[in-house]
């Protein structure tokens, strides 16, 4: 099978804060080294970069922890931005601080008036937004979503997640149009009807919260057998060091907003 590219025109990052070291975490495995976490993240923006998008890095925001995670609180389909709603109180003002941003790099800014709904909970296809429910997403926020993805040219389609998953992208990515990399775990609730899916290796879970960035799939260091599916698939894996990311739940998807605008259709 043909596995056509996902083209993005553009991406936005944010620096990691050196308040980092507060950030959000399901599991206490330690702090992360702000120093160590801006080698990595400075290695992502090199990667995005080396595919030929124009990349913005917006500065880091010591307020506000978590805020390197820039996909959560918004969204962006067809050059507009949808500013979600965090679930996590401790980020419940990082959407009006990045407002400002997207209101410059896009078409045209929205917002969602109510619920809560994280970035890391959708995954988009060309066709439509899957939104899986989770601790930071809530039903209300995803009702309100709805019409704001269908106006712009979506379904949006309702996923109920495994409750110990994190977020939706946390145990899946998009790899082309038809296809996603999930968990075994993920990929067994029969969410991914009608996609080809390639499950992560064991003791890989980790691993499929890749990203398929123009001609690249970028894929976290440290899970060779996941990569050799990929590899064997016929995918460019580029593999990066997202250590520092993991020990405050974070992963590839999260430290950046992809899309493609004028005219291109992007995924995220």
């Amino acid at each position: 099978m043909e596995n056509r590219s996902i083209t993005f025109t553009h991406a936005l990052c944010r620096a990691p804060a050196a308040s980092v070291t507060e950030g959000l975490r399901a599991v206490d495995q330690g702090d992360p080294d702000p120093m160590a976490f801006a080698r990595e993240h400075a290695a992502y923006v090199t990667a995005l970069r080396a595919t030929g998008a124009t990349v913005t890095v917006l500065p880091a925001l010591e307020h506000f922890p978590d805020s390197v995670f820039i996909e959560d609180p918004a969204l962006v389909l067809n050059g507009v931005a949808i500013m979600l709603r965090p679930g996590a109180p401790s980020r419940a003002g990082e959407a009006a601080a990045l407002r400002p941003d997207l209101v410059r790099h896009c078409a045209g800014v929205i917002d969602l008036p109510e619920g809560a709904v994280d970035g890391g909970d959708i995954l988009c296809s060309d066709t439509e937004a899957m939104v899986g429910l989770s601790a930071r997403t809530d039903r209300a926020g995803i009702a309100a979503l709805r019409p704001l993805v269908e106006d712009l040219g979506y379904r949006l389609r309702l996923v109920e997640t495994p409750p110990e998953i994190l977020h939706f992208k946390t145990e899946s990515s998009l790899l082309d149009p038809e296809t996603i990399l999930a968990t075994p775990r993920l990929a067994a609730t029969g969410c991914f009807d009608g996609y080809r899916v390639i499950e992560t290796a064991e003791g890989e879970a980790a691993a499929a919260n890749a990203i398929r960035f123009n001609a690249p799939v970028l894929l976290s260091a440290g899970f060779p057998h996941t990569a050799e599916r990929l590899t064997h698939a016929g995918y460019e894996v580029v593999e990066l060091a997202t250590t520092q990311a993991a020990l405050v739940d974070g992963g590839l998807s999260c430290m950046s907003l992809r899309y493609a605008i004028p005219d291109g259709r992007g995924a995220t």
